[in-house]
């Protein structure tokens, strides 16, 4: 898990009463339709340790245990681990022993993989009623939830939208009243704002990301019809996909409105780049973004935009206008946990409109809750976030969308020494893609 704004002692404050007075709000129910009583029993949550603001996440384990016990009269452990290896061991672990935690916590694009070990409970529609319903949640949310509508592993808990941050003096310097919402535009509106005798580049991109590059990559296939997985076949070494690479190199190579040191840049470096004045548009960010910027020498300077959602204003070939990757976190229930109501109570405290603002509030994930996420339409710079929560899509739902991320970033990761010397060539760039789509190919013929 990855936590965005930094935490206060005064919204650690604010957690532990809207914890307490979230649960005092109604009854829990269980599956059944019955109230659920826990006296006596313990459920087991395993959460990804926030290394960032750890003190703030066990105030709010015990807030929410406080809660937990309140509604149901059970007692709540939380287990956390480090990295998405360690809880797959775990999940497969637990799974063959039959006994370990009750619910896992999973990164949206961990949850296919994760489903694939067999070892979570499909959610019936009885389960989802004890939760509050689907249509609690917003929609989109539920992109990731499971392979489609019927079959639905995972319960959305937080997400996290990505969108572009823009520098308002530069552009309105610059005559420009809006962020473009195409690619070309975008490029073009970031020519203008470039100027690199004052160190000033139209855009801050991180190319040297570990995570970054292939969402760029996916957007843009998606946009433009080509779908990276069609069932139990890759296609990424196409003209399209090519297209994606190119556009995303040529920012540099071609367009020049990027910094040529951003080769060797990650996320945390184009954004302290674009936060020092330096650069117009910072792209692919989240709200983790928004305390750095806060605390910027442009902290009156900034706001927040959808990213394009278009190459040059269409969609064809029956693309999407995508603004975002589905990204977050979802929960899902152990299929071995004898403690199924309890984990649909504990589910439904989590996602309730009050415990969702108040984890926003901590630390800066957006809800998942429909009405939670609707109220935060007009706080300070959350109006384009909450609008990418709503226009964000999933990727793939197959176990071997891990592999297939990777080989996408491969494809950077080989090409940033043709970048450093100002050119990646056709031919390498095929090279590339080819090894890639074997790489992604031979991983869905394995999936389940």
């Amino acid at each position: 898990m990855r936590f965005g704004t930094k935490a206060t002692l005064a919204a650690i404050a604010t957690a532990a009463a809207l914890a307490l007075s979230a649960c005092g709000s109604g009854s829990t129910s269980s599956s059944s339709g019955g109230p659920v009583n826990g006296a006596g029993k313990t459920l087991d949550v395993f959460i990804g340790r926030n290394t960032t603001y750890p003190q703030q996440q066990q105030q709010w384990f015990t807030d929410t245990a406080a809660a937990f016990k309140k509604a149901t009269g059970a007692d709540l452990k939380f287990e956390t681990f480090a990295s998405g290896n360690d809880e797959l061991t775990k999940i497969q672990t637990s799974a063959v022993s039959g006994q370990g935690p009750d619910i896992y916590d999973l990164g949206t694009t961990f949850t296919p993989t994760a489903v694939a070990t067999g070892a979570f409970a499909q959610l019936s529609d009885s389960d989802w009623n004890a939760i509050g319903g689907k249509s609690k949640f917003n929609q989109s949310a539920l992109g990731i939830s499971g392979p489609d509508s019927s079959h639905l592993y995972a319960v959305p808990f937080v997400s996290r939208p990505f969108v572009m941050a823009y520098n308002t003096t530069l552009l309105k310097a610059a005559g420009i009243d809006k962020p473009a919402t195409t690619w070309d535009g975008l490029v073009q509106q970031a020519k203008k704002l470039t100027d690199p005798s004052k160190g000033q580049y139209g855009m801050a991109v991180a190319y040297k990301d570990n995570f970054d590059p292939w969402k760029y990559i996916w957007a843009m296939s998606e946009q433009q019809g080509n779908k990276l997985v069609d069932g139990k076949t890759a296609n990424i070494n196409n003209s399209t996909v090519s297209q994606a690479y190119q556009t995303y190199f040529g920012w540099l190579t071609q367009d020049k409105v990027v910094d040529p040191a951003s080769v060797g840049w990650s996320n945390s470096q184009a954004l302290a780049n674009f936060a020092s004045g330096k650069s117009a548009f910072f792209l692919m960010t989240s709200t983790g973004s928004l305390n750095t910027l806060n605390n910027s020498a442009i902290k009156n300077n900034f706001d927040y935009a959808l990213m394009p959602t278009s190459l040059n204003g269409s969609n064809p070939n029956g693309g999407t206008a995508v603004a975002s990757i589905l990204s977050g976190d979802n929960m899902g229930v152990a299929s071995y946990s004898k403690n199924k109501d309890l984990a649909l109570a504990f589910l439904k405290l989590v996602t309730d409109k009050d415990q969702q603002l108040n984890y926003q509030k901590i630390f800066g994930d957006l809800p998942t809750n429909a009405d939670a996420l609707a109220s935060l339409d007009s706080a300070p710079h959350m109006a384009a976030v909450t609008d990418s929560a709503k226009k964000s899509y999933a990727t793939p739902f197959t176990g071997a969308w891990a592999d297939i991320q990777l080989a996408l970033v491969n494809v950077v990761v080989q090409s940033i020494p043709d970048l450093a010397s100002g050119n990646v060539s056709d031919s390498n760039l095929s090279q590339r893609l080819q090894a890639a789509q074997n790489t992604a190919q031979q991983s869905l013929s394995r999936a389940k």
